[in-house]
């Protein structure tokens, strides 16, 4: 379960590292976006599957999580 809170915390303060959207939070990032990374392929990695999960949470509107977490564990 530790682990479990560590990779939300750092999902929840992960910024784009590149394009459009960079330096910006993943969580602030549109849905669209992810979704046509989708479509295209997520890239390789960490950066990958954090995109995936942030997709999953912005389809199932629970972006609110993110923001608490952000605010009770700023890093």
């Amino acid at each position: 379960m530790e682990g479990s809170k560590e990779a939300l915390i750092e999902l929840a303060n992960y910024k784009m590292p590149f394009g459009k959207y960079k330096g910006h939070y993943l969580i602030d990032i549109p849905e669209y976006y992810y979704t046509w990374f989708k479509q295209k392929g997520f890239p390789e990695g960490k950066l990958g599957r954090m995109m995936i999960q942030m997709h999953d949470i912005k389809i199932n509107g629970l972006e609110e999580l993110i923001h608490r977490i952000q605010r009770d564990y700023k890093k």
